[in-house]
């Protein structure tokens, strides 16, 4: 991978991780169009290092809900931020499990797998257009809604599936705020993405050639950065229900994704 990949991947990454049309998805499909012949763990790991990028952007965001959090959970008080640390917890839940049991499964969906992404970016279509169509609330997450949302983001693993746009879409069909509900969705995915790299570097998983370092760290600069700015945008568009217009993109580049698959 050269140096102009890793900047176009990762402003990909950047964008496509807030908004709803599935960062992995995009992230395979650029590679597959760009050529890239990484095996599938080196595919995985280049693209867990730009999630950590864009969870950087998300903290830098949400300053303010990332120190609530801490001071929460510190404080061990029955109070809104005790609860909404906890929340957060149990929303993580279903994914930790995923990635425990099944990482070798998930690692090999991870490299060329255009079908996949094709068929996954129709079901995220769906997904966003039923969320649009739904009535806007005052509602806040509750614990049951936490895991419901969790379980949306554990199958949000899959490339070809918006994480943001399945945990905002089952957020707003439960009846939660849009605006809660995206922020719970940036804010839920942080410690899991923490919590990859951390258990990767200490078992020595994070698979980091020195050929691949600097093109990893151009990646990484251009998600992040790219990151700040999707970030503010996303929360602005699910204010105004404009989820439809996603819902029309991921059908038609997930089209394109299946006939591109089928023919080569």
């Amino acid at each position: 991978m050269d140096i102009l990949e890793a900047i176009v991947l990762g402003i990909i990454q950047g964008l496509t991780e807030f908004l709803p049309v599935s960062s992995s998805g995009h992230l395979e499909l650029a590679k597959a169009i760009l050529g890239d012949s990484s095996a599938p763990e080196q595919s995985l790991t280049f693209t867990i290092v730009l999630h950590f990028a864009t969870a950087l952007s998300t903290i830098v965001v949400f300053k303010k809900e990332v120190e609530e959090i801490l001071r929460g959970l510190l404080q061990f008080k029955w109070n809104n931020e005790f609860k909404f640390s906890l929340k957060i917890i149990v929303s993580m839940l279903p994914a930790v499990i995923v990635g425990l049991f099944f990482e070798k499964e998930l690692e090999s969906l991870f490299g060329g797998k255009i079908l996949l992404v094709g068929c996954m970016l129709l079901i995220t279509a769906v997904l966003l257009l039923f969320a649009d169509k739904s009535k806007n609330t005052k509602k806040e997450v509750s614990f049951l809604n936490a895991m419901l949302i969790g379980v949306s983001q554990a199958i949000a693993i899959l490339p070809g599936v918006s994480r943001s746009g399945a945990t905002i879409s089952t957020s707003v069909l439960l009846g939660v705020d849009r605006t809660r509900a995206a922020k719970f969705s940036f804010l839920m995915v942080v410690p899991l993405i923490f919590g990859k790299i951390g258990k990767d570097l200490v078992s020595g998983n994070l698979n980091l050639q020195s050929s691949e370092i600097i093109p990893i760290l151009i990646g990484f600069i251009s998600a992040f950065i790219s990151g700040l700015l999707a970030c503010k945008w996303m929360i602005s568009i699910v204010k105004r229900s404009k989820l439809s217009y996603f819902s029309i993109y991921c059908a038609i580049i997930g089209s394109v994704a299946i006939v591109y698959s089928l023919l080569n």
